[in-house]
């Protein structure tokens, strides 16, 4: 088979595998970091990538996540103007970057490493069908790491490839950062192009080190670390400023093992999960879309047995490593140690040795990792085959064939787990019963489906396999009919979590069903002063407040969110419910602008009008939008059911006048002079999160 039709036959074998991905939804991360996102969105200008992080939260805030990866922001942003919200498209970008991967990794194998033919293109279908990568590619968010590896790759070959032209350094570190902005683990590729260069040129760099014999070579390889230790620097002060002098904040049910006081057993724990990470890679039998809280047990004994399977694990690694340096001398191993570069370095970031991370495993950060996992397997493979241990050599072809069907009916069932939030759930269910998070989650879902009685048993089940779970506390309790039960889940709440923001809110709420307004004060200004842009309390106590107190608290929140159309229609209520009509008209037309189809907004205008004494105008302008629409489609339109209410509440019409829906209401309002009643210099450069008033606020689930 030439090399470009092996290129071809690994790029159509992931494309296959994941053509049922396609038709999956956005779910769990991708909610958070997509939908919600106002970087994604266009709402927030496009320089705002640059100092926001991975979710949208400004990374100088103190509770950003510190994730900082604008150039995957920005293909998210790209596929939203061109196609919105649509998740093929999102889902489709991720399947062809996957693609161009598997290729990538192909031509590494084939001229990097130098495998045989039939072994590369073997390399590149186990890669394209490996389950592990199912998570980064079914998942819209994984495109972080698919993207990440994809820069990476590149700049790999364009520092190694000869055919791409060895050493082309700078344009090599050029792509280590743009791997960087994708992902932070992208800038690993400036590290691993270092030591393999190292590898390829170490006779020349010993014999200027031991025998002080220089060699053009030995210059060459000098310079070339040079411009990457610059680079490499260079990067790390940007990344490192990018921090805003505080680290990211994570809880024990983030990370049990970071959080635990005894230091050995954070040593076996950590330990073992570099075991565990390595077993997903080479028999991938359980995948998870979550790992926190109790999911994996710790190691708190020397006399666990899982410490049997860590000795053995670091033995074969310190034999793996000898058997590297003592090829540095000899050079016939090279696929044996890019195999080990690719397999550990990628994975330093997430292994808790540099840095604590928010997660106990996740198998997307295993996406790069696995590339070296892949080289290990195959130039075990081919060891086999050239050796002549195995007489028979259709018995390794066979197993070669029995391993990518089993990677690829794992990969194709799996994709289907990720299609729908619900399926999602219970598949994590499955495969971890006694996580607190899963059953949490599937609490969340039930609870949003409207099936309370089991929302309620899945919180109670995630209590009891986690008892200190301050949000399955707060959610249980806004489930709860007793305002009594209510305030005790809040209060726990609270308790194990003091600035947990939801849980004072929900608690003022209850206390304001219960009569105790000073209470409900006292907890609303709490929730205030942990986060001074939490919108619902502002909303509660404009409730709660008398007077013009109610409407200096009003006038606030829509400084904080000028762009909200609810928010500006909820303040024109109160102004004219005060008698400020003309002021009222002001922010109602202002609703209608933001949202021509905002009824609320719609129907206080007409009521601020009717009360002016404008009948005659307002019945001017809604004949007009009538004989519009009626002209435009020929034919009397079905009204909407609280249109229909609206106008009769009013008597503007007889019954059956009304022949138009809300949702043509722009037709009116570009027929009322709109610059009479806008303030152009009304605005605010907040670009807080938009929240409504609620009755319960619940927390979601997001890595």
């Amino acid at each position: 088979m030439g090399t470009q039709a092996t290129y071809t036959v690994v790029g159509g074998l992931a494309v296959a595998l994941y053509a049922n991905s396609l038709r999956g939804d956005l779910v769990h991360d991708d909610i958070p970091a997509i939908v919600r996102n106002n970087d994604v969105t266009g709402q927030t200008p496009l320089h705002r990538l640059l100092v926001d992080d991975f979710w949208g939260t400004p990374m100088s805030d103190p509770v950003s996540h510190k994730s900082y990866r604008p150039l995957t922001t920005l293909t998210f942003r790209a596929n939203y103007w061109t196609t919105g919200l649509q998740p093929f498209w999102f889902h489709l970008c991720n399947v062809l970057l996957h693609a161009a991967c598997c290729m990538l990794f192909t031509r590494l194998a084939l001229n990097v490493a130098k495998l045989q033919t039939r072994f590369a293109f073997a390399a590149g279908l186990i890669f394209a069908a490996h389950p592990v990568h199912t998570e980064a590619v079914s998942g819209v968010v994984g495109r972080a790491d698919v993207l990440a590896c994809l820069i990476f790759l590149m700049s790999f070959l364009l520092y190694h490839d000869e055919e791409m032209g060895k050493y082309n350094v700078t344009a090599s570190c050029i792509l280590a950062g743009l791997a960087m902005l994708a992902k932070e683990t992208g800038l690993t590729v400036l590290l691993v192009n270092l030591i393999y260069d190292l590898y390829k040129s170490w006779p020349h760099v010993k014999r200027i080190l031991c025998d002080g014999k220089r060699s053009d070579e030995a210059v060459k390889f000098t310079r070339r670390a040079a411009k990457v230790l610059v680079a490499m620097s260079a990067l790390l002060i940007f990344r490192l400023a990018l921090l805003q002098g505080s680290l990211p904040k994570f809880s024990a049910q983030d990370n049990p093992t970071a959080f635990h006081p005894c230091p050995h057993v954070r040593l076996m724990t950590f330990c073992y999960l570099a075991v565990f990470n390595c077993w997903l890679l080479f028999c991938p039998t359980t995948l998870s879309h979550d790992w926190q809280m109790g999911s994996i047990p710790l190691v708190t004994s020397l006399g666990d047995y899982r410490n049997l399977a860590t000795c053995i694990f670091f033995g074969c690694c310190l034999l793996l490593a000898y058997r590297c340096f003592a090829d540095f001398e000899f050079h016939k191993h090279s696929p044996l140690v890019l195999g080990c570069l690719l397999l550990v370095i990628p994975f330093l970031p997430a292994a808790n040795l540099i840095v604590t991370v928010g997660f106990v495993l996740a198998e997307r950060v295993l996406y790069i990792p696995s590339a070296g996992a892949v080289l290990l397997i195959v130039y075990g493979a081919q060891l086999l085959y050239d050796s002549g241990l195995i007489k028979q050599k259709s018995r390794l072809k066979l197993a070669f064939i029995i391993l990518l069907a089993c990677f690829s009916f794992k990969t194709v069932y799996r994709n289907r787990d990720w299609a729908t939030r619900e399926s999602l759930i219970r598949s994590g269910l499955r495969a971890l019963p006694h996580n607190a998070k899963m059953h949490y989650n599937l609490a969340n879902y039930h609870r949003d489906t409207s099936r309370a009685d089991l929302a309620v048993k899945h919180y109670r089940e995630a209590l009891r396999l986690w008892p200190t779970y301050a949000s399955a506390h707060n959610n249980l309790g806004t489930l709860m009919t007793r305002p009594e039960d209510a305030e005790n889940h809040f209060q726990s709440a609270i308790q194990i979590q003091p600035k947990h923001v939801n849980a004072h809110y929900n608690l003022g709420q209850v206390y304001r069903k219960m009569n105790r307004s000073l209470q409900a004060v006292e907890m609303l200004e709490r929730c205030l002063r942990l986060d001074a842009s939490y919108t619902p309390a502002y909303l509660l106590l404009a409730k709660l407040q008398p007077g013009t107190l109610s409407g200096r608290l009003l006038r606030h929140v829509t400084r904080l969110h000028p762009n909200n159309p609810d928010i500006l229609s909820h303040y024109a209520e109160w102004l004219h419910d005060n008698q400020r009509t003309e002021e009222a008209i002001h922010f109602y037309t202002r609703a209608m602008v933001l949202q021509s189809s905002h009824k609320e907004a719609f129907s206080g205008w007409v009521r601020c009008l009717r009360s002016k004494g404008r009948s005659l105008y307002l019945h001017h302008m809604l004949m007009r939008f009538r004989s519009m629409t009626y002209s435009k489609t020929r034919t009397r339109l079905v009204p909407d059911v609280d249109g229909e209410r609206f106008f009769k509440s009013w008597d503007l019409y007889k019954q059956g006048q009304v022949t138009s829906q809300f949702n043509h209401v722009s037709h009116v309002i570009c027929h009322y002079n709109l610059a009479q009643v806008i303030d152009q210099g009304f605005g605010s450069n907040s670009n807080a999160k938009n929240q409504q008033e609620q009755h319960t606020t619940s927390d979601i689930s997001m890595r």
